[in-house]
């Protein structure tokens, strides 16, 4: 008998990548568009898999209700695990994620949006469209010859390092575990953090979210910033202070910020609230902002990316259904 799975806040995309996937599995597979709370997880009855991503709540209430309704693996359609509560899903439940979906669709985000801020695109794209034709205020800079200061080495950054390489920026990283081969090869410097933000013209932020690296970009690091720095963000939302942000941004010591996360993005990421009036103060801020970009955390949203993303999935609950050992599991700390 096929295992069954139920999905939570699945949109269109979901449902076509993850259909086509199952071509190959032959999972018996219930889509469901709401987020997964305790309202809710009644829908787990008879499941043996719950597949949730960022914005589901897996809290210790939850799981021991899906535990309850005789769910036996939890299944993260993501990289990020923050959601879970590890603790409570010990002796319960095993729970699996996605560590990678596609690093080339991030590290090419990354620079569409320095691009994007640098050149003004988004702004010279609205006047045009009004028949606005002047040049006014869409001055940009060679990034040729600046420097970028990449916080974070993994797969995703190392890519972007490459590609800026090929811009001919000068690259400083910091990395808790620094690859030094990979230095050598492409000329990149290893420096503390207090070096990186002093003499870096562009920072990017490609670490994960710990409590050592929660709020890493607050009043303090941007203080020792370059004036009219660039900060971009195709992380973690809680990396930044973003009142912190809104404050160098006023005070124009930062120049300009590219965010594909928002620390309390939760309630607007991925759904349409355009009828609604945006009633998070701090996000409104930000979106008033001209020398802003706010994406909604689409930086890994390629079609390779959904394909791998499926066929993951899919394969870490087959590996379950199987006995195999699960390569992508996660474990409480």
């Amino acid at each position: 008998m096929a295992y069954k799975i139920a999905f939570y806040d699945t949109k269109p995309y979901d449902e076509r990548s993850f259909t086509e996937a199952n071509e190959k599995f032959g999972f018996d597979i219930k889509f469901y568009k709401g987020h997964l709370n305790m309202n809710n997880v009644v829908l787990t009855k008879g499941a043996d898999v719950v597949c949730i991503f960022v914005n589901d709540t897996a809290d210790a209430e939850v799981i021991r209700a899906m535990a309850d309704n005789g769910v036996k693996l939890l299944a993260l359609r993501c990289a990020g695990y923050n959601n879970v509560d590890l603790t409570a899903t010990v002796g319960r439940m095993k729970v699996v994620r996605v560590p990678a979906y596609s690093p080339y669709a991030v590290a090419e985000f990354t620079v569409a949006l320095m691009l994007s801020l640098n050149r003004k695109i988004p702004r010279a794209t609205m006047r045009t469209r009004d028949g606005n034709f002047s040049l006014h205020g869409l001055m940009g800079f060679d990034m040729h010859g600046k420097t970028a200061g990449i916080i974070g080495t993994g797969k995703i950054a190392k890519i972007l390092i490459q590609i800026l390489r090929g811009f001919g920026m000068n690259i400083l990283a910091y990395d808790l575990y620094p690859d030094y081969n990979f230095a050598r090869e492409h000329q990149v410097v290893y420096c503390s953090l207090e070096e990186l933000y002093h003499s870096s013209d562009i920072i990017s932020l490609h670490c994960p979210l710990t409590e050592q690296t929660k709020y890493l970009i607050n009043d303090y690091s941007i203080s020792k910033m370059k004036d009219g720095v660039m900060i971009i963000n195709t992380g973690r939302g809680r990396l930044i202070h973003t009142n912190a942000l809104i404050e160098g941004l006023k005070t124009k010591k930062v120049g300009y910020a590219g965010l594909d996360v928002y620390e309390e993005e939760g309630q607007y990421f991925y759904e349409d609230k355009s009828d609604k009036i945006i009633d998070d103060d701090t996000l409104a801020r930000l979106l008033s902002f001209n020398n802003v970009i706010v994406t909604s955390h689409q930086a890994f949203f390629t079609k390779e990316a959904m394909a791998n993303i499926a066929h993951t999935t899919l394969q870490n609950v087959k590996d379950f259904a199987e006995g195999r050992p699960l390569v992508n599991e996660v474990v409480a700390s």
